[in-house]
């Protein structure tokens, strides 16, 4: 117990020592206390970055009840040391079943919580169905991926989104930087950990060109692989194309595939037509948010035999003999199989969620039951906090450049 608690609480100095945004942010709520009295649920990957935000809400004054977001994302070392060291009221472990992952998630809004930050919005559909009786006080919410954005979009356009959301993915900071460089990296750690093999001169399928899928073409084109992305976008199967990627139905793409990552926030994208297809021997790995993106249902059912034969990586035989490998069952393997985003990347992420959370506060009784972008002001707050940290200074318009920016009539 002793060595885990040591481990988490390391890891939670090392993510505050190298989020300089955060601990800025840190500083003025422990002046200001934004957040007396107000109770916040949190459902994120529970983890040493997602513990320094929800210390720094914690030091804003906020009671905070916390649960993990996907059931094997969570570092125990770390839920440890928030619950022993800075008396955090964290529900989260890794490995939860499916039971314990909505107990937990009951338990958060068991407080009645005043405001919610969520990343899936599990947390937020569970409070508008079958936890009612929590919807009343709750004057807002952030919501952290593509995944939980799409969902509660199409919740506020029935008309059942009962309070207004913001949603911190689409800030600038947070998507320009966290989809594409964490995305990108973090998959790659948790692939690297899970099967300690190469990448490059590999045939490397990405499904999905949006800002993750963008990133992790990169980082594996860097890496060597040979890179085909898979879309049903055209605009962005066009931009796949012109960033120098092959681009095809993965219908033909999984034939040669030695790695396919999905990346689409939809599901069934890898399905029994192509488990058929298949070469022997292909690493299947996910990065959307939940574990249907690759349709486990369908390999079990067209597999003679399932064995783990790593720590994180289970093999299906088929019945024509052919073995197809599945990484972290399915799961976000950046978070599963490794540590996510790296601490630098998600300093801005959870700054956003830090000062959108202090936005909805002041703003909610204002606000509409939609959901909204953040703020232009919060995203360039947080841009010029991350230049200060790394020492950047730019340049600035003159009144003249101003008045030309904003007028019409002098065009030379």
């Amino acid at each position: 117990m002793d060595e885990i608690l040591e481990k988490g609480s390391l890891r939670l100095k090392w993510a505050y020592e190298h989020m300089p945004v955060m601990r800025e942010i840190d500083k003025r709520f422990r002046r200001d206390r934004p957040f007396e009295g107000m109770k916040i649920g949190m459902a994120l990957h529970t983890e040493a970055k997602t513990g320094v935000l929800a210390i720094t809400l914690a030091n804003g004054g906020a009671r905070i009840r916390l649960a993990s977001c996907n059931p094997l994302s969570t570092d125990d070392s770390v839920s440890l040391a928030l619950r022993e060291e800075y008396g955090l009221d964290v529900h989260a472990k890794k490995g939860e079943s499916q039971e314990e992952y909505y107990s937990n998630l009951n338990k958060v809004l068991d407080i009645m919580p005043d405001l919610m930050i969520d990343d899936g919005a599990d947390l937020i559909a569970m409070a508008h169905t079958v936890r009612r009786d929590a919807i009343g006080g709750i004057r807002g919410a952030n919501e952290e991926t593509t995944t939980g954005v799409v969902r509660l979009r199409s919740m506020a356009s029935e008309g059942k989104l009962e309070f207004p959301v913001i949603s911190v993915n689409d800030a600038k900071m947070k998507f320009l930087f966290d989809n594409r460089y964490g995305t990108g990296q973090s998959a790659f750690d948790g692939w690297m950990n899970a099967t300690n093999l190469v990448v490059a001169g590999k045939h490397l399928v990405v499904a999905g060109y949006g800002w993750c899928g963008k990133g992790i073409a990169m980082r594996a084109k860097g890496l060597g692989a040979l890179v085909t992305v898979c879309e049903v976008d055209p605009i962005k199967a066009i931009e796949a194309r012109m960033d120098g990627y092959e681009v095809m139905r993965m219908a033909d793409a999984v034939r040669t595939a030695d790695i396919i990552m999905t990346v689409t926030g939809c599901r069934d994208i890898l399905r029994g037509e192509h488990f058929n297809a298949m070469k022997d021997g292909c690493l299947m790995g996910n990065a959307g948010h939940f574990d249907n993106e690759i349709n486990k249902h369908d390999l079990d059912t067209m597999s003679v035999s399932v064995k783990k034969v790593r720590d994180f990586i289970d093999e299906y035989r088929m019945k024509d003999g052919r073995k197809l490998y599945l990484i972290a069952d399915g799961r976000l393997m950046n978070l599963a199989a490794g540590q996510g985003h790296p601490v630098e990347i998600m300093d801005t992420s959870f700054a956003t969620q830090a000062l959108g959370m202090e936005y909805m506060l002041a703003n909610s009784r204002s606000m509409e039951n939609k959901v909204y972008n953040v703020p232009e002001t919060i995203d360039t707050e947080i841009a010029n906090i991350k230049l200060r940290s790394m020492d950047i200074t730019i340049d600035s318009l003159t009144e003249d450049q101003k008045r030309y920016m904003s007028g019409w009539e002098e065009g030379t």
